[in-house]
């Protein structure tokens, strides 16, 4: 295994759902993307970052493996773990990212499937010059199937918006249009493959920031986030780092310089190792945010997206807590 050299995964730009004409449409999967090469001396997996992670999922190994056999083929995909709506859950998937050699018990709790999507190297032959609907011909063509390997479907002259809107309805993550005669370009960031991510948007209370650093100094690094549960106790959201202009940065900082205070706002103590640094705040200001999910007691994913006047601190709770089971 060490013999071989991980491919740079191709990425796909942000951006909205394109025309129908001369596109592609698959499902976004909340997952961990992985590079498969299979052949002698046996199967591998590889993180998007060039990291070996065969050992966290034997049993993705081992379909390849019975599946493919000595043939030398190298796929791309995403590892995914199903909660019981059978929607892909990155919180579930968490506790097995990490996890070395699982132990049967893992992995009955949480069992992960890999879903290639597309295919670069088909018997020592590389594929990756071929139009994205060859690729996806020969994929197909070696009859990948199973519990464990997922070949995902892909749909042609469908417009995207209502492509995004029924992955919405689903609960699921976003769509990713594909041009149809794109090629595989390995580690590069393509317009011809558009990412279009579903985003949840709360209303959430400033109750706390971190000093901005580098090109961020001089203004807010982060906010700490709030609001309120059931009982009307101010709970933490976790933090939101992006979404910021210089400018807004800067506006931020001043305006919570002014109602900065020695002690957290929030009902219960954070652990040290998450208050270190921060410099809480009257909880005054609103603030509207976009995320993907909110599991865990923290926001996944946000971005801040500015202020709010229209609404009272007491009327902000937090959003629906995902909780997943297998």
């Amino acid at each position: 295994m060490s013999a071989r050299k991980p491919v740079k995964p191709m990425l796909a730009t942000l951006g909205p759902p394109p025309e129908k004409v001369g596109w592609a449409f698959e499902q976004k999967w909340d997952g961990l993307r992985a590079i498969a090469a299979t052949g002698e001396p046996a199967p591998v997996l590889w993180s998007r970052n060039q990291n070996v992670i065969t050992r966290s999922f034997p049993e993705i190994v081992d379909a390849l493996a019975a599946q493919l056999g000595n043939r030398e083929v190298v796929l791309d995909g995403e590892i995914v773990a199903l909660d019981a709506r059978g929607v892909p859950s990155f919180s579930l998937l968490q506790r097995r990212m990490n996890v070395q050699a699982p132990t049967a018990q893992v992995r009955r709790s949480v069992p992960v499937t890999y879903y290639p999507f597309d295919v670069l190297t088909v018997d020592g032959e590389s594929t990756m010059p071929l139009p994205y609907l060859e690729r996806r011909a020969v994929l197909e063509d070696l009859g990948l199937i199973g519990d464990r390997i997922v070949v995902p479907p892909h749909w042609l002259d469908i417009d995207g918006a209502a492509m995004l809107e029924v992955a919405r309805k689903h609960h699921l993550e976003g769509i990713v249009a594909k041009r149809v005669d794109s090629t595989y370009q390995p580690g590069k960031r393509s317009p011809r493959w558009i990412k279009c991510p579903i985003r949840a948007k709360t209303t959430a209370v400033i109750c706390g920031y971190l000093p901005g650093s580098g090109t961020a100094s001089g203004g807010i690094g982060s906010l700490v986030l709030g609001a309120h549960d059931d009982s009307g106790s101010l709970i933490q959201l976790g933090h939101v780092g992006t979404g910021f202009t210089a400018r807004t940065r800067r506006d931020l900082w001043a305006r919570l310089h002014e109602l900065e205070r020695p002690t957290s706002p929030f009902a219960v103590a954070l652990p040290p190792s998450v208050a270190r640094n921060v410099r809480w705040v009257e909880p005054l200001l609103i603030c509207d945010v976009e995320y993907r999910e909110y599991v865990g007691g923290a926001l996944r994913h946000p971005s801040y997206k500015g202020l709010r006047t229209d609404k009272s601190v007491d009327d902000i709770t937090a959003p629906l807590l995902r909780t997943d089971t297998t």
